[in-house]
């Protein structure tokens, strides 16, 4: 196994170098992409926390004080160890926090789709009865995935940028 030497100049401050591949301190090798900086685990891990909110409100089993905490709460988790973790790009690790988070939150609605509507949703208006309800509800459960997805993606996007702004406030470590 090569050894890992730190790069003195100004421009690799903080990165070890292995032959041509740079690689960061949590051993990850860049190649040309960037990586949220966190692991997958990570990710995940902060994206699941927002599932219990998406059961609870598809369920209908909590009131607005404890959904609230249910909304924020996770949230505010992510932005912590984003910042108290010194992930090297916030902003970044967080919309991957949240894009998981919008993956597992439509499989959620998916899952609890009757449960949480009280029956199968169905097109009103102009639309209603035009459409086979096969492809009614198939149109119906892809755009509240793609909604799911939508949100997810924002929420990482919002919460990564407050992320980012927090961390440039930090003093930077010494040594």
């Amino acid at each position: 196994m090569a050894r890992l030497r730190p790069r003195g100049d100004a421009g690799g401050a903080g990165r070890l170098v292995e032959g041509t591949a740079q690689v960061n301190s949590d051993r990850s090798a860049v190649r040309g992409g960037r990586r949220p900086g966190l692991p997958w685990w990570g990710v995940l891990g902060l994206a699941a926390l927002g599932v219990p909110r998406a059961v609870a409100h598809d369920l209908d089993l909590v009131g607005p004080a404890v959904n609230a905490v249910l909304v924020f709460g996770p949230v505010a988790v992510w932005i912590a160890v984003a910042v108290l973790g010194r992930v090297p790009r916030p902003l970044l690790a967080l919309l991957a926090v949240g894009a998981v988070y919008g993956v597992l939150l439509g499989v959620v609605h998916q899952v609890l789709w009757t449960q949480g509507l009280g029956g199968p949703p169905r097109l009103g208006g102009n639309l209603a009865g035009a459409l086979d309800p096969t492809v009614e509800a198939a149109l119906l459960r892809a755009a509240a995935f793609v909604s799911s997805v939508a949100t997810g993606v924002l929420v990482g996007a919002v919460s990564g940028a407050i992320a980012w702004a927090l961390a440039r406030l930090l003093p930077r470590r010494s040594g």
